[in-house]
C-alpha cells in the first residue's frame, strides 16, 4: 500500500505527532509519498529515511498513491483537490489545528487511525462537488469546489446585487455583501456562518445563502443538486470577487456564472466510530444541554 502525505505548514509543536505518523506507517511496511513543499519544510525533523517518493503534481500522485493523508486543518484538505481531481483517490484528514470538520482524526488518534486503515476498517463517503461551467477559463485546470462557490463585493461601502436563476427560473435578486452556493460538505463552513442550514453529507442538495443581505425577509434556500444554477451581478457596482474554496479571481464585468454538480465526487475516508452527527455535536457543541 502506498500512502501520500500532504501538508502545507510545519511547526515544531507538530513534530512528535508527525513522527508518530511516519513511524506507524513504516512499521506497517507502507510505502510513502510526500508532497515536495511539505517534505522540504519537515525533512530535518521528520524524514530521516531515503525510502520515500516525492511528488508535486497530479500526475505524480495518481501514478503511485492508494490514499492521501491530509495533515493540517480543513483548508489543507481542500487544497488536496487540485492534486486528487477526478482520480478517486481517497483522502483522510488528520487535524493538527483546532476545529476540523473535514479533518476528523485528531492528532491524538493517529496510531489508531493508521491501524484501522491498514486493516481496512473504514468506509468511503462520496462528497459532491460544484463545477464552474462559465466563465470556462476562469479556473481552467481546477474548476470545481468541495465547499462552496462565493461571490462577494470588492467595494467596502456598497452592496452588490446578485440575480439568481435555478434551471432558468428566476429565484431572487439578492442585495447583499455577497452570495454563497454551498455543497452539503460546505454547509458547515462559510454558509453556516452566514446563517445557512446544516446539510447531511449524503444530501442530494445544494444551498444558496446570501451574505449580510439587506432584505431581512430573504433566507437561504436548499435546491436539488442536479439543478443548473446561474448567477449574474448587476447594478452600479459590477466589480466583485469570485472564489471556489481557496481559489479566487477578480471579476470586472457582469457575466453569467453557471454552476452545476461536478460529474465526480471526492472519496472521504471515515473511520469506524466516526459519523457526521457525532462530529457536529463535538465540534459545534450542537444540542449542548445539561439535561443530556
Amino acid at each position: 500500500m502506498t500512502i501520500a502525505l500532504f501538508g502545507k505548514r510545519f511547526s515544531g509543536d507538530r513534530t512528535p505527532f508527525l513522527k508518530q505518523l511516519v513511524e506507524s506507517l513504516l512499521q506497517h511496511d507502507v510505502d510513502l509519498m510526500v508532497y515536495k513543499p511539505f517534505f522540504e519544510l519537515a525533512k530535518p525533523n521528520i524524514f530521516s529515511t531515503n525510502n520515500l517518493k516525492i511528488f508535486e503534481t497530479h500526475q505524480e500522485l495518481v501514478a503511485g498513491a492508494d490514499m492521501v493523508f491530509s495533515i493540517g486543518g480543513d483548508g489543507t484538505l481542500l487544497d488536496t483537490l487540485p492534486l486528487i481531481r477526478d482520480s478517486g483517490i481517497p483522502v483522510l484528514g488528520i487535524n493538527m489545528g483546532r476545529l476540523g470538520f473535514l479533518s476528523s482524526i485528531s492528532k491524538n488518534e493517529i496510531e489508531t487511525a493508521v491501524n484501522q486503515v491498514i486493516k481496512g476498517n473504514y468506509k468511503l463517503e462520496k462528497r459532491s462537488l460544484l463545477a464552474l461551467e462559465k466563465p470556462r477559463l476562469l479556473f481552467p485546470v481546477v474548476n470545481y469546489a468541495l465547499n462552496e462557490l462565493t461571490v462577494f463585493r470588492k467595494e467596502t461601502t456598497s452592496l452588490i446585487v446578485v440575480h439568481v436563476y435555478v434551471d432558468d427560473l428566476f429565484v431572487n435578486a439578492y442585495w447583499a455583501d455577497g452570495l454563497i452556493v454551498a455543497t452539503p460538505t460546505g454547509s458547515t463552513a462559510y454558509s453556516l456562518s452566514a446563517g445557512g442550514p446544516i446539510l447531511a453529507p449524503q444530501s442530494s442538495s445544494f444551498v444558496i445563502t446570501p451574505i449580510a443581505t439587506h432584505n431581512l425577509s430573504v433566507r437561504p434556500i436548499v435546491i436539488p443538486d442536479d439543478s443548473l444554477i446561474k448567477l449574474r451581478v448587476v447594478g452600479r457596482h459590477t466589480s466583485y470577487t469570485l472564489s471556489m474554496d481557496s481559489r479566487m479571481a477578480d471579476m470586472t464585468d457582469s457575466v453569467d456564472i453557471v454552476i452545476r454538480k461536478a460529474p465526480f465526487a471526492l472519496n472521504m475516508v471515515m473511520m469506524e466510530g466516526k459519523d457526521f452527527f457525532g462530529t457536529i455535536r463535538d465540534k459545534l457543541l450542537w444540542g449542548l444541554d445539561i439535561r443530556n
